[in-house]
């Protein structure tokens, strides 16, 4: 028979986002409602974390403590002769319960029937005396206590005072904990802290901590598979253009327009896939690949800007070239057009990305057929834009409500003169770009609307491959 899940009353003042944590710690973005007004939440609403389908912990959220000071004299006129329990016992039993101190009475009534409390506190605000008074009403009900340091990473924390008063209180046990964006391990300190409290229940949250720990990795797995399945599609793109498409200045610009257009759906695909992968809403996040720009990622991806920066930091390496053709004779601001000019000289280029492209690469020539493909410039942009996008992600509480806003990521330094380009070229995000070469010399890779799933097994190797090299990308 499953265990009867742990039930925690989500305590404190007004407004010190309550519900924001419990958004977090059950990944829902959308209970509760969650503003900068005072007393958003009125009554006592209830959430499961559920396990292997079973409710494991089944969190209440309270309304604010309002008037601490009065109720915690008028606890103190009852029954003077009573333990504090029976005191609020009494309190809830009587008129003012539904009177003056409805919304407290709300609250104390929810914790008396839990195992135990959580107590958010905003580190932001000082130690008042109100505060102080919410901690004895809190101590009264005779169940663990642990508070949350909630904002104490913002450069007004008054975390430091926060800890000393709790320990005056003999709340020794408290969990820095930011409801907007928990830093890697919060939640797992908070559960684990959770068993100091609760010792019967010790087994249960450690079952806990094991099954969020496997959905931490699986998440990150998932993304990363994502993530490398776009990058190889994208190293696969590649369009044929016939010699009249070329010489047509219009018709030609078009078709520039159109593998733009290919790629940002692809890349806009894999965005809402991630954001579904980390439970988020699909308006959570914006890819911009150049700092400097105010555009959305579509337009800057291809940015004269973004491709200097990201051809600096390319450096010269024969493995991390400018592009991918035979020769490429054409530079269209991260597109690439090549066709080669002697069959000998395009043979021996074509002898490190397999020999595969050669009959194509032949006739394409015999046919005077260009080949419009991605620079790895763009490529080294796309990758560090989607990295930094899955570390926001992962760091990410779903309190949030701006958006993920994602920069160009700085794979390296940028070289300060030619001599530096080598050590450039050999950083691992160089590395995972140099693998995509491994896609060029197949189109069929690449993934469009009405692709179902790749079924090459030579694809999904170099899927696992790439994901790999981006594991090692996100290690800290």
């Amino acid at each position: 028979m499953a265990a009867a899940p742990i039930e925690i009353a989500i305590v404190g003042h007004t407004n010190v986002g309550k519900t924001s944590l419990l958004r977090t710690l059950v990944r829902r973005r959308d209970f509760g409602a969650v503003s900068d007004s005072p007393g958003t939440t009125r009554h006592v609403e209830s959430i499961d974390l559920h396990i292997d389908g079973a409710s494991a912990v089944r969190y209440h959220d309270t309304p604010g403590l309002e008037d601490s000071a009065a109720l915690l004299h008028y606890l103190k006129t009852l029954l003077p002769d009573a333990t504090p329990v029976e005191r609020v016992r009494a309190f809830l039993r009587g008129p003012e319960a539904k009177a003056a101190f409805e919304q407290e009475a709300k609250v104390l009534r929810t914790l008396l029937e839990c195992d135990a409390a959580i107590y958010v506190i905003d580190c932001r605000q000082a130690v008042l005396p109100k505060y102080r008074y919410e901690i004895e009403i809190l101590a009264a009900c005779a169940k663990p206590v642990m508070p949350v340091l909630n904002f104490s990473n913002d450069p007004a924390s008054c975390a430091a005072q926060w800890r000393e008063t709790l320990t005056a209180y003999h709340l020794h046990t408290c969990v820095q904990f930011d409801a907007v964006a928990p830093f890697v391990g919060a939640e797992r300190q908070l559960y684990e802290d959770l068993g100091v409290l609760l010792r019967e229940r010790r087994a249960q949250l450690q079952d806990i901590i094991d099954e969020l720990d496997w959905q931490s990795l699986e998440r990150r797995r998932a993304a990363r598979e994502l993530v490398a399945s776009l990058l190889v599609s994208a190293a696969a793109m590649r369009r044929d253009l016939s010699p009249a498409d070329v010489a047509d200045g219009a018709r030609k610009a078009a078709l520039l327009r159109r593998f733009k257009k290919d790629l940002s759906a692809q890349v806009a695909a894999c965005v809402q896939a991630l954001l579904a992968v980390y439970g988020f809403h699909p308006d959570d996040a914006e890819v911009d690949v150049a700092p400097w720009t105010q555009g959305r990622w579509e337009s800057d991806l291809f940015s004269a800007h973004t491709l200097k920066d990201a051809s600096q930091k390319l450096g010269t390496g024969a493995a991390v070239g400018a592009a991918v053709g035979l020769v490429a004779d054409v530079a269209l601001a991260g597109l690439s057009l090549g066709t080669g000019t002697a069959l000998g000289a395009a043979v021996g280029s074509l002898a490190s990305q397999g020999w595969s492209q050669v009959p194509r690469k032949i006739a394409n020539r015999l046919r005077g057929v260009e080949e419009l493909t991605l620079e790895n410039a763009v490529l080294l942009v796309l990758a560090g834009s989607m990295v930094q996008l899955c570390a926001a992600l992962d760091q990410r509480g779903h309190a949030a409500l701006a958006k993920v806003r994602v920069a160009s990521a700085s794979a390296s330094p940028s070289p300060s003169n030619a001599d530096n380009h080598s050590s450039a070229d050999t950083s691992p995000l160089h590395t995972l770009v140099a693998s995509l070469a491994a896609a060029r010399s197949y189109p069929h890779w690449e993934s469009t609307p009405s692709t179902r799933r790749h079924s090459d097994t030579r694809r999904s190797a170099l899927v696992e491959h790439i994901a790999q090299q981006l594991r090692a990308l996100a290690q800290p």
